[in-house]
């Protein structure tokens, strides 16, 4: 490895779907990026890409590397920041865009304390439950949660979020305790709309068993506080985040449902559309909203 261009060249790469695209995201020419490539390979004496398949595809040494070169990266890009910080103040207008719920309780104090802490930032906050594809493009940060979609945008990992399946112990009550996915099927649901998914159908996993359901979504909204109040007062079962409805549980006001079984997982994310050239305001915010979650992110704090 000749030096962090290389790594920087590799983790392009890993990031791209083919070769073409990591040359377009180079400035490139694919026979450019294919002859650096091999130098690199020439000169680890390692194979990192298998070419025989069909997409792009890394070896296991390939893997290895940029795994651990991501890690060095973005450590090196972090000490130069802190002394860049050190020698200058950031200024200029971060925007921010977050989930109502979420932003409100979660997004909205960090985004303040840190321009406290960094006066000369304006921080422009908007809370939005709009489609990714409707507000990535007018943001400086988009505090996601949930599956990323959009391969031009870059994920910075900031809390672990489970989803749950609850209803009120009234509905339990009323109606027993499903014991097991397809059970649903039969019991009055309530539906949260978002980034036109298929709202109605539920997924569940134990181990290698895997359940998709179709559920009655007799009630359906686009604000989860809407339907998280729906099943506070005993209307249907509905399957919430972690982070939303933790306290509700903790409280015996809400109760979860077919605990053994496992949603996919919504984590939190922050969004940005590149890795390289950010300005300071922006990496020191990322910074700072991944520390808000660490050790641990509140809704597992007990």
């Amino acid at each position: 490895m000749k030096d962090s261009a290389d790594l920087r060249f590799l983790l392009t790469i890993r990031a791209s779907e083919n070769l073409l695209a990591a040359a377009r995201t180079l400035g490139l020419t694919p026979s450019a990026v294919t002859q650096r490539l091999q130098q690199i390979e020439r000169r680890l004496d390692v194979r990192l890409v298998d070419r025989s398949a069909r997409r792009l595809r890394f070896t296991e040494e390939g893997e290895l590397l940029c795994a651990r070169g991501a890690v060095l990266i973005e450590q090196f890009d972090a000490l130069l920041d802190d002394l860049h910080a050190r020698r200058g103040g950031m200024v200029g207008t971060l925007k921010i865009n977050a989930p109502l719920g979420f932003g409100r309780r979660y997004v909205a104090p960090a985004a303040a304390h840190f321009q406290e802490l960094h006066p000369e930032v304006d921080i422009a906050l908007t809370l939005s439950d709009e489609p990714l594809t409707e507000v990535a493009d007018r943001f400086d940060v988009v505090v996601h949660i949930g599956e990323l979609r959009l391969s031009n945008l870059i994920g910075y990992a900031v809390a672990p979020n489970a989803r749950w399946a609850c209803a009120s112990p009234a509905f339990v009550k009323r109606h027993g305790m499903p014991a097991t996915p397809e059970a649903l099927a039969a019991l009055p649901c309530i539906a949260l709309r978002e980034n036109n998914e298929d709202v109605t159908l539920w997924h569940f996993s134990k181990g290698r068993t895997t359940r998709s359901v179709r559920v009655p979504g007799r009630l359906s909204c686009n604000d989860g506080d809407v339907i998280r109040g729906w099943a506070l007062e005993g209307r249907g079962v509905i399957v919430r985040s972690e982070w939303d409805v933790d306290d509700d549980v903790a409280r015996g006001t809400l109760v979860r449902l077919l605990p053994a079984w496992k949603l996919p997982d919504a984590n939190v994310i922050a969004l940005t559309h590149q890795r390289a050239g950010l300005p300071m305001r922006t990496k020191m915010f990322m910074r700072h909203l991944q520390a808000r979650f660490r050790p641990a992110a509140p809704w597992r704090v007990r």
